[in-house]
């Protein structure tokens, strides 16, 4: 417990009070949001954000690093392999969104990396990782990710490797990389609007700090059973570092987002959305709990199902929209609702989603105690 609670202290702590030293690095270094014209985006209020500091996931992402090594050594006890592996997405996710940044940043204009190009960066960082936590098991032999889909645990009948090991190997890294790709490309259109991303991802990431931390306390290992005991407990690897990392990665969102909040003194950036995302995809995945982030991570499905409503509705009715402008949040804007009445609006249904999550997670586990 101590280890958790001083890495979420500590990671809050750098956020906090550190942020506005990186800001005047930022600004000595040119790192200026970059907004498209008025007309191209159809939202003139956006164009006064112009030149505020950005890439300021760069701020977080060290201050989870600082804040989980800080809180291990706390507490007596060293990083996991399950640890490590949320940290490489995190930073990897976040080099990916970085290069994005910086080209636009360079070059003053809102393209950076093509689509295709970030889905194969984010692959590069996904297949490493998934082949780490099949085949790198922990002291007690236990592997971090798993050969099953999983929803509250593994799900028995969807066995990825059925069709034998190769095959099976194909199918483990496509699913992971869908995971992966598809939960940073979400919390990417989610960062549109000041704090709407990393609020949201307070709620997300939170709730996976909460279901790693039940399954340390409910462990199979812990308890002496065997995993095939349908008892409740749960056969994860290395739970409560999940845990810690997870509740680090928190806190210096919370940190963050006190300077993120409308009116935002600075952005989070490609590099920062991507960073949210790797965590949580890497939390699902490491939690068996990969088909719970859909309602977990709700409001950034929320807004990457509304592009993707706006495009099919769009091609089936040639050229009509569904919204008047996607995500789901400008369309609002487009309402005439205030800014800060959409984000805070969507942080309570972020956190409603998230709580609901880890309820039916709980109450799972009370229908096998």
């Amino acid at each position: 417990m101590r280890s958790l609670l001083a890495a979420a202290a500590i990671s809050f702590a750098f956020t906090l009070f550190l942020t506005p030293v990186f800001l005047r690095l930022f600004r000595k270094w040119g790192w200026g949001q970059v907004i498209r014209t008025p007309e191209a985006i159809e939202n003139p209020s956006h164009y006064e954000k112009r030149g505020t500091p950005t890439m300021g996931g760069t701020i977080f992402i060290v201050g989870t690093i600082v804040g989980y090594g800080v809180g291990t050594y706390a507490g007596g006890s060293y990083p996991t392999v399950s640890g490590l592996l949320v940290l490489w997405l995190m930073v990897g996710f976040g080099i990916v969104g970085f290069i994005d940044d910086f080209m636009k940043v360079r070059s003053q204009r809102s393209l950076g990396l093509s689509g295709w190009r970030k889905v194969i960066g984010q692959i590069l960082v996904m297949v490493p990782f998934g082949i780490v936590a099949l085949t790198v098991p922990n002291v007690w032999g236990q592997l971090p990710a798993s050969e099953f889909v999983s929803l509250f645990r593994d799900i028995p009948v969807l066995w990825l490797f059925a069709f034998g090991p190769i095959v099976g190997w194909i199918i483990y890294l496509i699913w992971i990389s869908i995971i992966g790709i598809a939960t940073s490309n979400s919390v990417n259109l989610t960062d549109g609007l000041d704090g709407l991303a990393a609020g949201a991802g307070v709620f997300a990431v939170s709730a996976y700090s909460l279901i790693a931390f039940w399954q340390f306390k409910q462990s199979c290992i812990a308890s002496g059973l065997e995993p095939s005991v349908q008892d409740g407990c749960y056969d994860v690897a290395n739970p409560f570092d999940l845990a810690v990392v997870s509740a680090a990665f928190a806190g210096a969102l919370i940190g963050f987002l006190w300077w993120n909040a409308p009116k935002a003194q600075v952005f989070m950036g490609d590099v920062g959305s991507m960073a949210i995302g790797g965590v949580i995809a890497a939390m699902a995945i490491l939690t068996r709990t990969e088909l719970l982030l859909v309602l977990v991570a709700g409001v950034f499905v929320l807004s990457s199902g509304s592009v993707i409503l706006q495009r099919l509705y769009f091609k089936l009715t040639r050229g009509k929209r569904l919204f008047l402008m996607s995500p789901f949040h400008h369309h609002l804007e487009m309402r005439g609702w205030q800014e800060v009445t959409i984000v805070v609006r969507l942080w309570i249904i972020a956190g409603l989603l998230a709580a609901s999550g880890v309820g039916l997670f709980y109450v799972e586990w009370l229908s096998r105690a």
